[in-house]
């Protein structure tokens, strides 16, 4: 798992009508204020931690269903900001243990360093990839892949070589070696990301691949990119030196 600049905005202030509000802007979100990750990011801390009601405001930018990890990282930066803005000084060794009961790769957003993620992604080792001055590319196709069907489509397949022996190969030896399972299922069911990852290969990506479960798609390209994919959501930009 790596952690891009693809950001949601997020403002909690102490509530000023007695009860936690939620307002939503940016990309639509159609669910009532107690299924959202914030709220519960907030119910959570209040019950443990007897926090008082906070105004959200959640601007969202990341894309849903694309498997971009976005309402988790939400989810985790909520519990990260009503620590400060309530002064609890809680570890991040406690937020961890609380944001996975949010989600299974919430925990992830509390570091959010590079890390391999295992078990049902709670388990977290830090990991040093050689992607510094790499550009990523993402894009993310007009469909919405549901979870539950990529969960029950997937084949997982016995692998020679572990995740960790290929990310520490460089990125140009991937292709052959690194495989998402999610990718035989969510493109037999969407054809168009099979084709958007065979565009970024015609582009001269290094490797791509779908990303979690779907359905955005990222490349990794040694220089910068323009292509075009029209109706999609694309992001890209240059990896730093802490990858």
């Amino acid at each position: 798992m790596l952690p891009v600049p693809w950001c949601d905005v997020l403002e909690m202030v102490p509530a000023g009508k007695g009860q936690t509000t939620l307002t939503v802007t940016g990309t639509r979100v159609d669910s009532p204020i107690e299924k959202n990750l914030c709220f519960k990011a907030w119910q959570l801390m209040a019950d443990n931690y007897g926090i008082p009601p906070v105004d959200i405001h959640l601007h969202k930018v990341i894309p849903t269903g694309a498997g971009l990890g976005g309402g988790s990282a939400d989810a985790s930066f909520a519990l990260k900001l009503l620590n400060t803005l309530f002064h609890l000084q809680l570890s991040n060794e406690v937020l961890r243990s609380l944001a996975v009961q949010l989600g299974m790769d919430c925990p992830f957003f509390i570091e959010n360093v590079p890390a391999l993620s295992t078990g049902r992604g709670e388990f977290l080792t830090p990991v040093s990839l050689k992607l510094s001055g790499l550009h990523v590319l993402i894009v993310k196709p007009p469909v919405h892949v549901s979870t539950a069907a990529a969960f029950a489509g997937i084949r997982p397949l016995f692998r020679e070589n572990s995740i960790h022996e290929i990310t520490a190969l460089p990125v140009q030896q991937w292709r052959k070696l690194l495989h998402n399972d999610f990718e035989s299922s969510v493109m037999a069911l969407y054809p168009e990301i099979g084709e958007i990852k065979n565009e970024l290969y015609r582009n001269g990506a290094l490797y791509a691949a779908l990303s979690g479960s779907g359905s955005a798609v990222f490349g990794l390209f040694e220089k910068p990119v323009s292509v075009e994919f029209a109706g999609c959501d694309v992001f890209g930009t240059l990896l730093g030196s802490h990858f």
